[in-house]
């Protein structure tokens, strides 16, 4: 009952773990959903206000704001820049420029963070453009070529081609036009020129033929101008619909150089139209207005030119920060306040900046102690080891001593053996010569002995050599195991008889006492050594000893 119970536990308490592991992956999932749901909102709400751009701006710049913060919540820096960036453009065509320039200046202050230096340089020249509407000569040129030094740079170190400095040098060409300065504007037109690849274009090349019809008319080459205006006129119907505003404003402004009024008139109206149908360039219906003015006066037609000048003045005070001249005042207060700003992250850097090297000081000093704890470790190592193998050094030397101390008792041992067994042998050699004369005497002495009683004698003194021979091959072997098993090995061949000569030179005895120890002639001890040198293939320069001797 009580195993029964105690299954019923673990189940239980598996289910409360696979629930508890469901509950966590849904939980995970329900989070990344959540997480891809909200990226994708914040797109549409962006594609949404990019369609939305001139059709209806108000709810353009509600959605750009959107997806700004949206984007900066999931830390998605680059796409947040570029919704401040497509913000700053509607507050522009819109000439709501003191939005549109602090706008411009969160997007500078993201991409301080940031290594977006393309991004960076993108800003710069839209600030040096709404500089350039104030006629703010010195900022717009500043803030136009520190973009276009950044894009220099970047072509130097090959991360984009040489094409995309077109667009920089077209912008400070535009800000030197309104300026009139048309030698400068000439140049950087040039420069643009020179840059600019067909294959890739980083700006279409209809806006260069623009600005180079726009720089003719102030070299009075109206003619000239009227030719490009025309030739380029249906890619901006096709392309650049919105831009046709400042385009038949331009193209108005020849036609009214030739007087050819009726043509300029028509041409003003048109840009009006356009600006209204897609609120673009709004800050450019005042300068119409004015040109309109203009024209009338030469018609003489003195009430449409005073309804045209009221709107041009209406506009001017509708559009806050447009070009008058008594609004430039405002640029300089948030100059001022930029300024400051600028002040304050310059000191939080500079404090933080203080803080790193401080904590730079701190790693250093971490390194140096680190380093010295190494050293000192690595010393202490050296010593260790060095004290470790000068020990195993002398542990070596007292075993190698010993070793060679065995080896030479051995050797004195085994040489103490060898000379018993010569000395044994020798005494077997006597002992035969003695058991020879006695025999010889014993033949030779007292004729009375009866026969057979002189042979029994004779044969209880009988020399048996073969007996002796085994008796000393035992304790040759015994004594010198190593070199039978080497001759053995060595030379299977070799006859018991070679083997009994081999074993008497190891005893360094002469042919002479062989003979007598064998009980054969010199001559056969001879015979034997020559049959042995044969049989281990030894030159005739080998002494026979000295080899058996090294074996």
């Amino acid at each position: 009952m009580m195993v029964k119970k105690n299954i019923k536990f673990y189940n239980n308490l598996e289910h409360l773990k696979s629930t508890r592991v469901l509950n966590i992956l849904a939980l995970i999932l329900f989070l990344i959903t959540g997480s891809l749901s909200a990226q994708n909102n914040t797109k549409q709400s962006f594609d949404r206000a990019m369609d939305l751009r001139f059709k209806k701006p108000d709810s353009s710049i509600i959605l750009f704001q959107k997806s700004h913060e949206a984007y900066l919540k999931n830390n998605d820096t680059v796409n947040a820049i570029k919704s401040l960036m497509e913000l700053s453009l509607v507050y522009g065509n819109r000439a709501q420029y003191a939005n549109s320039y602090n706008v411009l200046w969160n997007a500078l202050l993201l991409t301080d963070n940031t290594k977006l230096e393309t991004t960076k340089s993108l800003v710069y020249n839209r600030l040096g453009s709404i500089y350039n509407y104030f006629k703010r000569e010195d900022k717009a040129l500043e803030y136009l070529k520190k973009a276009l030094e950044i894009h220099k740079s970047l072509v130097k170190q090959n991360k984009i081609p040489a094409s995309g400095l077109v667009p920089y040098y077209f912008s400070i060409t535009t800000s030197y036009r309104e300026l009139k300065k048309t030698e400068l504007a000439k140049t950087y037109l040039d420069s643009s020129y020179l840059y600019f690849s067909k294959s890739k274009p980083a700006i279409a090349e209809s806006f260069l033929e623009f600005e180079k019809a726009n720089i003719m008319a102030l070299q009075d080459k109206n003619e000239e101008a009227l030719v490009i205006f025309k030739d380029i006129h249906p890619w901006f119907v096709e392309n650049e619909p919105s831009y046709l505003v400042l385009f038949y404003k331009f193209w108005g402004d020849i036609y009214l150089n030739l007087m050819q009024l009726d043509k300029s008139e028509t041409l003003y109206k048109k840009a009006l139209n356009v600006s209204s149908e897609y609120e673009s360039h709004i800050d450019f219906t005042p300068l119409i207005y004015e040109k309109l003015t203009e024209l009338y006066l030469k018609q003489n037609d003195y009430k449409n030119a005073f309804v045209n000048l009221q709107k041009a003045k209406d506009l001017d005070a509708k559009f806050f920060d447009s070009r008058s001249p008594n609004n430039h005042f405002l640029l300089e207060i948030k100059d001022s306040y930029r300024l400051e700003k600028d002040r304050q992250e310059k000191l939080i850097q500079a404090q933080h900046l203080r803080q790193l090297e401080q904590e730079d000081e701190i790693k250093n000093l971490q390194r140096i102690i680190l380093l010295v704890s190494v050293v000192f470790i690595l010393i202490i190592g050296y010593f260790y080891i060095k004290n470790l193998r000068t020990k195993h050094k002398a542990e070596k030397q007292l075993i190698r001593r010993n070793k060679e101390l065995e080896i030479k008792k051995a050797k004195e041992l085994l040489e103490l053996k060898n000379k018993e067994l010569a000395a044994s042998a020798l005494q077997l050699i006597e002992k035969d010569e003695f058991m020879k004369n006695l025999k010889t005497k014993i033949r030779e002495g007292e004729p009375t002995i009866k026969k057979s009683e002189l042979n029994k004698i004779l044969r209880s003194v009988s020399v048996d050599n073969t007996n002796y021979w085994e008796e000393f091959k035992l304790r040759f072997i015994e004594v010198n195991k190593d070199f039978y098993d080497i001759i053995f090995a060595k030379y299977p061949k070799l006859s018991q008889g070679d083997q009994k000569i081999c074993a008497l030179i190891k005893l360094n005895m002469s042919s002479k006492e062989m003979s007598r120890l064998l009980g054969i002639s010199v001559e056969s001890v001879h015979t034997s050594r020559h049959r042995i040198r044969k049989k281990m293939n030894l030159d005739r320069n080998i002494n026979l000893e000295d080899y058996i001797n090294s074996l």
